[in-house]
């Protein structure tokens, strides 16, 4: 079998350590943040392809290739 333990401890260790250095832990951001994040990508997309028609095209199109 695999030895997991040292594994597990060296990870534990970069975690702390990266911690101790100011390292963002993984996690989710708060939907406000994710909204602010967005917006300006969003803003320039409707600048670039020409209005809300081509935005909503856009991402009827990629929700449809995910699936839903």
């Amino acid at each position: 079998m695999a030895d997991t333990a040292t594994r597990t401890m060296i990870r534990t260790r970069g975690r702390k350590a990266q911690a101790a250095f100011g390292g963002r832990q993984s996690g989710t951001r708060h939907p406000l943040v994710a909204t602010a994040m967005v917006l300006p990508l969003a803003a320039l997309l409707v600048v670039v392809f020409g209005g809300w028609e081509a935005v909503v095209t856009q991402a009827s199109s990629v929700g449809v290739m995910l699936g839903r």
